[in-house]
């Protein structure tokens, strides 16, 4: 099915999970939209693209189990974490607690927050390797204290590839009083959501990761109780818009400026795409992807001789294998590229991701598994790793 992706041949992907990868199908699709607007913008953006706008929020709500009113469109699940967190009244010694897993972006976020109200960050540290996630659960619940106001939790982890065991995790902060903002970046696509049932205060996104719709679309839901104070971080003419039957968290999130719709009507099409491109639709997709990435995970760690750091349950689409320590010095930035990383991409044509996890020297490979990959590219990525590694 590679040929169905823009991907440039003779490279071997597999970091689907870093910025998704769309189809040819649905960047047509896109284009259409694109060329729409082009030739006539202002009927296109004032009196196609809210009626447009709301199909996609109707097919979105349907595919992550919420009412449409409740679910508003961003570029990306860190916008959309910060929009929650810079929403909320903020007083000193509230405490906001996260994981040492959380996604470096939003960490920085969090602290942005903290640092500017006064407020403490709590982080728990949830173990690596671990054998049962009840020990994520007890690490998380065992640093809840009266002042803990929030806490913001990766459903999937992004350097570890960890599927928290986030509806419990809710649950039992919701007993303490405790909101939750989940930063479900890989979930859509990867995992099925009923976010009415999993009960989270907020809970963000990303389409353009596993969804594969075009780049910058993302979704942000709020709980209905909590929509009154959330903002958008662009204050725009959605502040003093007449209701007309609509609510405010609607309205204002509606029109945030002019930009490219596009990507985010490509929605409906995406799910469309899904449903299609494998028997069995979205289940089947989700189930071939995840068997994939097991085996490819168990292929790696019988190559390199370690062992897999959780239990097949909290494996997705996404699995890290741990390498041995890197001798390169750390320069810091959250963009650097490991040494072995280039060497797997210049010297054999291997594009995946190496993370320092939780800080230098430790390191750790993460692989992704989608439609376009077959168990020949992690064999290939075996004995380009055997023959680079020094052990």
């Amino acid at each position: 099915m590679k040929t169905e992706w823009l991907l440039e041949p003779g490279v071997t992907y597999l970091n689907h999970g870093s910025f998704g990868a769309c189809p040819r199908l649905l960047l047509e699709k896109q284009r259409e939209y694109q060329e729409r607007l082009e030739r006539q913008p202002v009927r296109f953006m004032l009196s196609e693209v809210p009626e447009l706008l709301k199909r996609s929020r109707e097919a979105m709500a349907g595919f992550v189990g919420c009412d449409a009113d409740d679910l508003v469109f961003l570029s990306n699940a860190t916008s959309a974490v910060n929009t929650v967190l810079r929403s909320l009244n903020w007083k000193p010694g509230d405490q906001l607690l996260t994981t040492n897993h959380a996604y470096n972006a939003c960490a920085n976020a969090l602290h942005y927050v903290a640092d500017r109200y006064g407020a403490e960050v709590i982080v728990a540290d949830i173990p690596f390797p671990m054998q049962d996630p009840q020990e994520a659960i007890d690490a998380i619940m065992s640093c809840v204290t009266p002042s803990t106001r929030l806490a913001l939790l990766d459903h999937i982890t992004s350097p570890t590839g960890m599927v928290l065991p986030i509806g419990a995790i809710i649950q039992s902060l919701h007993e303490q009083g405790v909101d939750s903002l989940i930063d479900g970046a890989h979930a859509p696509g990867m995992l099925p959501l009923d976010l009415d049932k999993l009960g989270a205060a907020y809970f963000t996104g990303n389409c353009h990761k596993w969804m594969c719709t075009p780049k910058g679309v993302a979704f942000l839901y709020v709980r209905r109780d909590k929509q009154e104070a959330i903002r958008p971080l662009v204050i725009s003419h959605g502040a003093n818009e007449p209701l007309q039957g609509v609510s405010r968290f609607q309205i204002e999130f509606s029109w945030l400026g002019t930009d490219d719709p596009s990507g985010r009507l490509c929605v409906p099409d995406a799910i469309a795409w899904g449903e299609q491109a494998i028997e069995g639709g979205w289940p089947a997709l989700m189930k071939r992807n995840r068997d994939l990435v097991l085996q490819a995970r168990r292929l790696l760690c019988d190559s390199l001789g370690v062992e897999a750091p959780i239990p097949d349950e909290m494996i997705g689409m996404i699995a890290a294998i741990p390498l041995p320590a890197t001798t390169a010095q750390d320069n810091g930035s959250a963009f650097a590229v490991d040494p072995l990383e280039a060497a797997l991409l210049t010297q054999y044509n291997i594009e995946v991701p190496i993370f320092l996890w939780p800080s230098h020297p430790r390191r750790w490979l993460r692989v992704s598994a989608q439609l376009y990959n077959q168990l020949s590219d992690y064999e290939q990525l075996a004995e380009a790793l055997n023959a680079l590694i020094e052990y």
